[in-house]
């Protein structure tokens, strides 16, 4: 692969240089900087206020979602246009942190199922930001066991109703719209009784209910359903195919957790050049030099995976279950670099805020909230053990796990008191 501009890249690279550096809201960008992952410096209202507006000034210009084809409101980038855009956009590119999941999640599952009247009507405005989506997966009984939720679809005519309760779905309590997956006959084996919809989170009999996190802030939701109608319309596939419409989504959702989160790579090294140790600046340790290589290499590694699976995009194929490694790596790499981070400072490590600005200050506060978040990233998106698993099977080739339910219709399958 040549990763030095071609002509028409540079061009285009300058193209996106001029309209960021005429348009981005350069009055957060010491908010932006000092934000971690887990813990932004914006106020949550400041946070999606922003961000909508940022991403509408995009779409209008043209620069929103660029690699969706123009009718649905991108311009048919490539992907190595993408892949520059977000290397000029920077640090203004967290802003699209709150639109993640309707982009990166829900878009392609419309794409692949939705009308074409629904994909014109939907994607546009979830390209500009004007509509926000969410995932309806995780359910409190299931765990990682996507196939094993109990959220009840029963057929109404041309409606269904919908009754369960949905946990840790991110941003429902600011979503317009989500993408749900529900059990719609339980005399099957579970994974052929789901049904996938869309709907309007702001339907009757639908209750968010926000979960206090460890570093303060609540992003996840409990969502409960009692008696919610959906249209049948807005059923995505056929009925009782929802798990292969669900693996759609999860190949996507890997793909853009593995390949758009911060490691903390930048962070660790930067902290290393100024903490002192009793044996001199901690940069100079071998230990932790050999740790800084390591994720070096790692971090790199991540770039090139999504490079690769961008190009894949673009030639129609599907993302594939090798996604599933950038998220592993992803996930663990950013909890040990948190880790060493709060090591350095000793006991101070932990303290979240801190009247002194003491050496580091700026970047110790960034550690605690990435530790406490990071343990969040290797459970969301599917666990280390149900990734590995995958890796090992589907891209290895490893003999599978033994599954006794695998054929045991729903409604057998033994279940706690």
């Amino acid at each position: 692969m040549d990763l030095n501009d071609s002509p028409q890249q540079e061009a285009f690279r300058a193209e996106c240089r001029s309209w960021i550096e005429a348009n981005a809201p350069h009055h957060l960008r010491a908010k932006l900087e000092a934000s971690s992952f887990g813990r932004s410096a914006l106020e949550p209202g400041e946070a999606i206020r922003e961000a909508k507006a940022y991403q509408k000034k995009k779409a209008d210009a043209g620069w929103a979602c660029i690699n969706w084809p123009e009718e649905y409101g991108g311009r048919g980038a490539t992907p190595i246009e993408r892949v520059i855009w977000s290397q000029e956009e920077g640090v203004y590119g967290q802003l699209s942190f709150s639109f993640i999941i309707g982009q990166g999640m829900c878009a392609p599952t419309l794409m692949a199922y939705a009308t074409e009247d629904q994909k014109r009507r939907y994607l546009p405005p979830l390209a500009s930001g004007e509509e926000i989506w969410c995932q309806l997966f995780s359910e409190p009984v299931a765990g990682s066991d996507l196939a094993g939720i109990r959220t009840r679809a029963e057929r109404d005519g041309d409606e269904w109703v919908i009754n369960g309760q949905k946990v840790w779905t991110s941003g429902a309590h600011y979503s317009d719209y989500g993408i749900l997956v529900t059990r719609s006959d339980f005399s099957v084996p579970k994974h052929k009784g789901l049904t996938f919809f869309f709907l309007d989170m702001k339907s009757p009999g639908i209750e968010i209910r926000p979960i206090k996190q460890a570093a303060g802030e609540s992003a996840f939701n409990e969502v409960y359903f009692t008696n919610v109608r959906i249209p049948d319309a807005q059923r995505l596939g056929a009925v009782g195919d929802g798990w292969n419409v669900s693996i759609t989504t999860l190949m996507n959702e890997r793909l853009a957790i593995g390949g758009s989160m911060r490691t903390g790579f930048e962070e660790i090294l930067g902290l290393t050049q100024i903490v002192e140790t009793e044996d001199g600046p901690a940069i100079d340790d071998p230990a932790i030099r050999g740790k800084l290589a390591d994720w070096f290499v790692r971090s790199n590694g991540l770039r090139y995976i999504s490079y690769r699976m961008q190009t894949a995009l673009a030639k129609g194929e599907m993302p594939g279950p090798e996604n599933s490694i950038g998220k592993v790596v992803a996930g663990n790499t950013m909890q040990e670099i948190a880790s060493l981070g709060l090591e350095l400072f000793d006991s101070a490590g932990v303290a979240l805020e801190g009247a002194d600005r003491d050496v580091g200050r700026d970047l110790r506060d960034k550690f605690p909230p990435m530790l406490m978040r990071s343990l969040g990233t290797r459970i969301e998106g599917g666990t280390d053990e149900i990734l590995l698993n995958i890796i090992a099977e589907r891209v290895l080739g490893l003999p599978g796990d033994i599954r006794v339910d695998r054929d045991v219709p729903y409604k057998d399958i033994p279940t706690g008191s």
